[in-house]
């Protein structure tokens, strides 16, 4: 557990290593990672019981996560570095040839932290409700957490998995929901409206928390805290987490454009100078 101003420095750290590592190679997911600092950060530093060294893939008695729209691999591959699970200069690699540090997680290079190769929209939801009823089954009290975007539920096995668990009770299960109402082709309600996510998730029958400020750490955690004492009770939880996509630079924040687009050496320096070197960089 890391107190809030230590979480805070880490957050605007992984800014950094999210934008440089892009720029490194003009590839990559920058918007949605910058607006999820905030939850990896709490996530991993936080609220998870996991052990980082040695990495166990088959996670026995350690909380577990699963990150289904894995585009935003930036965020993760720092968060997951600075937790331990990896050094941190491996960041450099980032989208080069042979790298463990892919576009996308992958488990086939063996990369420490990472349990599923992702990427392929929708289908995280499943992976975790298998991991969480594996649990059950082996008696281990500790609990799945996954991270979806909400373009992604738009795909239609998003609720056949949100129906299965449910119906199964899978109450140590905690999917969020990364809710900045924007996606490639522009906002979500111009692509697809869903209306409330929060009601379709209640009318699967799962109990909900809201995060009305998603890159505000305080809040962040109040609502992880929140969505953790309803676990055990006969449903699985959905986190809706508002947040800003390209949060903590200005001139990525609350657009789509910065959804994966990398930024030049002029705009990177413009994005360095609002984000200070707190941890040091890679």
């Amino acid at each position: 557990m890391t107190d809030l101003k230590d979480l805070q420095k880490i957050c605007t750290q992984t800014r950094r290593d999210i934008v440089r590592m892009v720029h490194a190679v003009q590839s990559g997911h920058p918007g949605g990672s910058l607006g999820c600092t905030e939850y990896f950060v709490a996530l991993y530093h936080h609220m998870m019981d996991y052990k980082a060294q040695p990495f166990d893939p088959d996670g026995k008695n350690e909380d577990l996560f699963f990150l289904s729209n894995g585009h935003i691999s930036p965020v993760y591959y720092s968060v997951l570095s600075r937790a331990g699970f990896f050094p941190v200069e491996e960041l450099a690699t980032f989208r080069k040839l042979n790298t463990r540090l892919q576009g996308h997680p992958t488990t086939h290079e063996g990369l420490p932290g990472v349990r599923i190769a992702s990427g392929s929209l929708g289908q995280g939801m499943s992976v975790a409700i298998g991991a969480a009823l594996s649990k059950k089954l082996a008696k281990d009290d500790h609990l799945v957490y996954s991270l979806h975007g909400d373009g992604e539920l738009q795909e239609g096995q998003i609720w056949e998995a949100a129906m299965y668990a449910a119906a199964n009770k899978v109450d140590n299960l905690i999917s969020t929901i990364d809710a900045n109402g924007q996606q490639i082709d522009g906002s979500t309600d111009d692509v697809l409206a869903m209306g409330s996510i929060a009601s379709k998730f209640q009318a699967f029958g799962w109990d909900t928390v809201h995060i009305q400020k998603g890159n505000d750490m305080e809040a962040v955690i109040a609502g992880l805290e929140e969505a953790r004492s309803k676990t055990g009770k006969g449903k699985p939880i959905a986190v809706i987490m508002e947040t800003d996509m390209g949060a903590g630079v200005d001139f990525m924040a609350g657009t789509h454009k910065w959804h994966g687009i990398a930024p030049n050496d002029e705009q990177l320096a413009a994005a360095l100078g609002q984000l200070e070197e707190t941890l040091g960089d890679y």
